[in-house]
This record gives structure tokens, sequence and C-alpha cells, in this order.
């Protein structure tokens, strides 16, 4: 057997005792550890088999407002569409659009998911998820919903539903991805579109092209975004054939 070069002999060893070393060797593996993650992110899912809309929404609204009930009956048409619904599946809305996906019958249920991160304040899944998935960091779990994602929804929400808003939208201008929707539903997202255009379009000090400012399409209505998720799931199925 001949001897591997490679591996590390008796005068490549550190001693534990010489904590310089020892940092630098874990520093060093850290950010080759860096290397690989990236390396796979390069790699993106094709021909996928469903047309899945990730709903992102506030983790604080209880099951009697009303707004809970028409982000389930939005999910619900969603899903009898032919859509999985993907929600990061804790309660509130993420739990309404879960039900919803769930009243269109067994199948659209057992499709629809939920990504979760561990938090130690965060409640459990909630009851109508389909599928689970757990991530330890927020990055792994964000990128996940975009390696699933054909379409994304943003409702009313709090820091959390904004992080992802601005992710999937600057995601969207560097064209790290393209032709996805991003459907803004409700007053809060619209005031914010028009405060970005109001403070990153000023002619003596623009940080944003215009077209950047377009990408988010907003909309008052569940009405609104039904038609704008169909016209994509058609021209999806089309690519299809």
């Amino acid at each position: 057997m001949s001897e591997d070069k490679n591996l590390p002999g008796p005068e490549d060893s550190l001693s534990l005792g010489d904590e310089d070393a020892t940092i630098k060797v874990l520093e060093d593996s850290v950010m080759r550890l860096w290397d690989v993650v990236n390396n796979l992110t390069r790699l993106k899912p094709t021909n996928r088999g469903e047309f899945h809309v990730t709903i992102f929404g506030s983790a604080r609204i209880q099951p009697e407002h009303w707004v809970y009930e028409a982000v389930r009956d939005l999910a619900a048409e969603l899903a009898r569409m032919g859509c999985g619904i993907v929600t990061g599946g804790g309660p509130g809305l993420m739990q309404a659009a879960n039900e919803g996906a769930a009243m269109a019958g067994p199948e659209a249920k057992e499709r629809s998911m939920g990504i979760r991160v561990h938090l130690p304040f965060e409640q459990g899944t909630n009851p109508f998820v389909g599928q689970v998935f757990e991530h330890r960091t927020f990055f792994s779990r964000l990128h996940h919903f975009v390696l699933v994602s054909e379409a994304f929804v943003v409702l009313p929400g709090g820091i959390g539903t904004t992080m992802e808003l601005m992710m999937v939208w600057q995601l969207l201008q560097v064209r790290k991805i393209q032709k996805i929707p991003l459907i803004l539903l409700g007053d809060m997202w619209e005031e914010l579109v028009e405060w970005s255009k109001k403070y990153m379009l000023q002619p003596e000090f623009e940080m944003a092209n215009k077209e950047d400012l377009l990408i988010p399409q907003c909309v008052k209505t569940a009405e609104e975004t039904i038609g704008l998720i169909r016209s994509a799931h058609e021209e999806w199925l089309k690519s299809k054939n």
C-alpha cells in the first residue's frame, strides 16, 4: 500500500495546549467549509413537478382575526389551482396558509410545507403542515425557501417578514433568481415601496435603479393576488411542455 503524502504525520500534529495554533486551524477549517457551502448553493433544482407558492406573514395574528380567514381562503384557492403552499410552518398567518391548503383536500395538505428555524422562544409547527423541514440558521432556511419557490406572496408581518421580503427582492434585483413573482399584499408594503422610491431614487443621491423598485407587485386584494399567481402558473405549465 502506498503512503498517502496528504495525511498528517507526527511532525504536523498540534498540541491543543498551543492555543494560538489551535484557533488558527479552526478558523482555516471554518473558512474552507464556507467554500463548500457556497459551491453547493450553486446547485438549483430543475423540472420540478409542482408549482410552489411561498407565503410569508406574521406569526402573531390569531385565528379569530379577519385577516387569518382571508389568508386561509387565499391559500385554499391557490391549492385548488394546483399550487403547493410553503410557509415558515409556525402560527399566525403561516398557519392560516397551511390550513387553507388542508381545506383543498388531503393531497394538498400532504404537499403543504413548513420550513422552520430553531428559536428558543418559538412555538412548535402548526398542525396543518404536511411536510416539515427544520433549520438551525436563517441562512439555510432562507435559501431553502428560494430553492423550492416559483412565486412569493408577502402578507402583513413584522421584522421577520420584512427580512424575508427584502432578501427575495434583492435576489431578484441582482438576478440570482429570475422570473419569479414577488407579490406584496396590503397597504403596509405599498407604503414601503413608496418610501424606497422616495429615498433611493433621489437624483442627487441615487441608490437604486428605477427598474429595481418595479420588482415587487403591490396589490390590495386576494383576487388580484390569485390573478397574478394564475398567470405565473400558466406560464410555468407552458414551460414544461
